[in-house]
């Protein structure tokens, strides 16, 4: 179930706080989580991928780790997420059709397609169009997620687009209550008739 996909992002936040936030957000109702760790050693990545995945277990919601098999595999969690120059993948990002059926054809079981919108938490954003989304839903059979800057307040634009579910990042980490956050994305997704949203 990929309708609330929540990917974390710990810059500027203690370890505390970082924690806190992640727990606020399994809280309001996240489906899914990737944690998204770049400038970590392997061995501080594991360690703070262990804590994570012990809340996340709490909350029954399985835990994608981003770009790092090994960590995944450390950790036991129940994913990894791959770029389009990484290895054969699991849950894939896409920008393009020609991408997502490469990647459906390597055996991604979802995809995460954007940036929809700009974004604050990668330095280089590539805009996908709803064209593009829509076209890629309809291109592949697995699981097509957005992603790239949205929030309750612009989701609006994905109205009618077959996506599966709606990737957050700075929506929820950046807000002054996750909790709150992921309740009202899922509800506004809900009044929009998104993609699997049935119920809040």
């Amino acid at each position: 179930d990929t309708k609330i996909y929540f990917i974390t992002d710990s810059t500027g936040f203690a370890e505390d706080e970082f924690m806190w936030r992640i727990e606020s957000a399994l809280q309001g109702g996240v489906n899914i989580m990737q944690l998204r760790e770049k400038n970590r050693t392997t061995r501080e990545y594991i360690l703070l991928a262990d804590k994570v995945h012990i809340i996340a277990k709490k909350y029954n919601v399985p835990l994608i780790i981003d770009d790092r098999i090994d960590v995944a595999m450390a950790v036991d969690a129940e994913g990894v997420h791959l770029g389009q120059s990484d290895m054969p993948v699991i849950g894939a990002t896409a920008k393009t059709v020609p991408q997502a059926v490469e990647a459906y054809d390597q055996g991604a079981d979802y995809l995460g397609v954007g940036a929809i919108y700009p974004t604050t938490t990668k330095v280089k954003t590539v805009l996908t169009s709803t064209d593009t989304l829509r076209d890629i839903c309809a291109a592949v059979p697995i699981k097509v997620n957005a992603i790239g800057g949205l929030n309750k307040n612009n989701i609006d634009i994905l109205q009618g687009i077959p996506i599966a579910g709606i990737c957050a990042v700075s929506a929820i980490m950046k807000a002054g209550n996750p909790k709150l956050a992921v309740e009202e994305l899922k509800c506004r997704a809900v009044e929009l008739g998104l993609g699997n949203f049935k119920e809040a």
